[in-house]
């Protein structure tokens, strides 16, 4: 996802504001930054989020939730392109804008290598994702690889091979 415009804001100031705005927001750092995507990472998320949902349906696992879905992550406001959480997380349906409890994985798609804010934010969420208990794909589809970061763990590189 590409992050552009940030506003300045304490959080409870954000929940308050963002549920009037007509675009996705997160809240990372202390600020609200808009969030927005390109077809091929958006391509990708969808992809993702019916493999995913498939399984995770077939198997009565919990619920898949897609770029609209947010959560509460460290105290900041997270949109992850593709979320899992299992109902024992969240046995029942929430209509919360930002849900309460962090979902078990969180699969972010990087849609611009090159723009080094969005990376330095990435690694943000992905610290504070792990503090939360939550595993993290971090997808470079222009390198064709993914980084599997999970708790206690190495980071593991799976490249297109």
């Amino acid at each position: 996802m590409i992050l552009n415009t940030k506003l300045a804001m304490p959080v409870q100031i954000f929940d308050e504001w963002v549920n009037g705005q007509a675009e996705n927001y997160e809240y990372i750092t202390g600020e609200a930054v808009a969030v927005s995507s390109n077809h091929k990472a958006s391509w990708l998320a969808a992809k993702l989020l019916i493999l995913i949902g498939v399984f995770v349906l077939k198997h009565k696992l919990g619920r898949v939730t897609g770029e609209a879905g947010g959560y509460k992550i460290a105290g900041e406001r997270y949109i992850p392109d593709v979320a899992y959480i299992s109902y024992a997380r969240q046995p029942e349906l929430s209509s919360e804008g930002f849900l309460s409890n962090p979902p078990d994985l969180a699969v972010e798609i990087i849609s611009n290598p090159s723009n080094m804010m969005e990376q330095k934010r990435l690694r943000v969420k992905i610290s504070n994702y792990l503090l939360e208990g939550v595993t993290v794909w971090v997808i470079n589809p222009d390198a064709e690889e993914v980084e599997i970061h999970r708790n206690n763990h190495p980071v593991e590189i799976i490249g297109k091979d």
